[in-house]
């Protein structure tokens, strides 16, 4: 890319998080005058502050309390397991008060210019920040990241609720909470909550929780939630919300019948919206999908062709590795516009980290039949493999699925213990385009928890006719 004189920088990008951090350190590596405008209240975007590291931090807070509570399991006596709720939030904040400083010193470095304001465009190669300064760029890379989306009830505005922003403040546990939704964020909160011993009831829309998954995933949550008495209702349609008798109160219909939940506070688990409004994107030509979504192509190119996106303001996943990947094929197309790079899912993983955690990687089987793709498929339990004996992790499974002639590997799950470890050892083999024998055939240290993947890889290279 030639430096476009004319204007004050060559590549200008909107958002300081972890997509916008890797467009903008590539770019100036690549010898391109960058900007970077944040206009967040703090620095660091949505995984350090408020999304991936803390709530991971929780939750192993959490899984080390369940732990010492089941360990005469191991013959270990602990008479009394407590906490102090305070100390949890304590370290979870000094932790990214560390991560966030960390970022912040890497966006202050020098590399490129980094800008405190919010900014929206005046035309296709102006933005006005509001302190009044206008700045004009040859490119921009638009990574302003999501919001909470809007509650499912518009009565929940007046009733009030936590979200997974809010939530991160809190001083004090509820005694009582209604998790409204069934994906990742909201499963992962209410497990937490029930593990420190609040009353826990989670609403899902869908037949079952983590729709993205296959449902044989979701079930072993299901069964792993109802164990540890969080009510779980599913198929659900929310009719009302109110606040009486010092109580917030969730009306739905579920199987026919209208049933009222009452609790001390609700959590809105429902998603993330893309943070773009307040850009004026229409004055720089750049279109948004009706839920606000920058319209990209696979190589991260808006509908204005010296404008760039990525993260979960352009999607079509809200994964920071994704965001991160998109960053820096943004940053490459704008250094090497004769080679430019696409985006690729076929690699796409996802971990959710419950307990047991659950992961996948490539193709579902659903998502397999929604393409009529051809596939073989083959799973083994935890509850007969022997390192999770030892664990008493005997909740869930592993699965593969590979093609029926050549036994390519095109897709794996992992519901059980470590699952957002062990689900890398399939990444790299679909990686490598692997197949189910080769797979089977590689060495695997007994006992481990990974040489589970052996039994459905020889299942299925049995069945391989090519």
């Amino acid at each position: 890319m030639n430096s476009a004189s004319q204007y004050d920088f060559d590549v200008t990008v909107i958002g300081g998080g972890s997509a916008g951090y890797a467009a903008a350190s590539a770019a100036a590596r690549g010898g391109l005058r960058t900007a970077v405008i944040e206009g967040g209240r703090e620095v660091g975007g949505l995984c350090i502050l408020r999304g991936c590291m803390p709530t991971k931090a929780l939750l192993y807070a959490a899984e080390v309390k369940h732990l010492a509570e089941h360990a005469a399991t191991w013959g270990i006596q602990i008479p009394t397991v407590g906490f102090d709720f305070a100390q949890v939030m304590a370290r979870k904040n000094a932790m990214i008060a560390d991560f966030a400083g960390y970022r912040r010193q890497q966006l202050e470095s020098g590399r490129f210019k980094f800008i405190r304001a919010h900014a929206c465009f005046t035309d296709p190669h102006t933005v006005e920040l509001d302190n009044g300064q206008r700045l004009t760029s040859a490119h921009f890379v638009l990574t302003t990241g999501s919001v909470v989306s809007a509650p499912p009830l518009p009565q929940l505005t007046a009733v009030g609720f936590l979200t997974s922003d809010s939530v991160m403040t809190i001083e004090r546990l509820p005694k009582s909470l209604i998790v409204l939704g069934g994906g990742a964020v909201a499963i992962e909160f209410a497990q937490f909550f029930a593990r420190f011993g609040v009353r826990v009831t989670v609403l899902q829309r869908s037949e079952h929780l983590l729709r993205d998954f296959d449902s044989d995933a979701a079930q072993v949550v299901e069964s792993v939630f109802r164990r540890e008495e969080i009510d779980l209702f599913t198929r659900t349609r929310l009719l009302d919300a109110r606040v009486e008798g010092g109580l917030k109160h969730i009306t739905f219909e579920h199987a026919g019948q209208t049933r009222t939940v009452s609790a001390e506070e609700i959590f809105h688990g429902l998603g993330r919206s893309p943070n773009t409004r307040g850009l004026a994107l229409e004055h720089a030509g750049v279109t948004t999908d009706a839920r606000g979504r920058i319209v990209t192509s696979d190589r991260m190119q808006s509908t204005a062709p010296h404008i760039y996106a990525a993260g979960d303001c352009a999607g079509p996943h809200e994964i920071v590795h994704i965001a991160i990947q998109q960053g820096e094929t943004v940053a490459h197309n704008l250094l090497h516009p004769q080679t430019p790079r696409a985006m690729d899912y076929r690699l796409l993983t996802s971990v959710v980290f419950t307990d047991p955690q659950v992961a996948c990687v490539g193709l579902t089987e659903t998502a397999a039949r929604a393409q009529g793709r051809e596939f073989i498929a083959a799973s083994y339990p935890f509850a007969d493999h022997g390192k999770s004996l030892l664990m008493e992790a005997k909740d869930g499974f592993v699965k593969l699925l590979a093609d029926p002639r050549t036994g390519e590997i095109l897709g794996g799950a992992c519901v059980g213990p470590s699952g957002g470890e062990l689900i890398h050892e399939i990444v790299v083999a679909m990686a490598k385009r692997m197949t189910v024998g080769e797979l089977a055939a590689l060495p695997h240290y007994h006992p481990t928890l990974a040489e589970i993947w052996t039994y459905p890889a020889e299942e299925l290279a049995a069945q391989v006719t090519g």
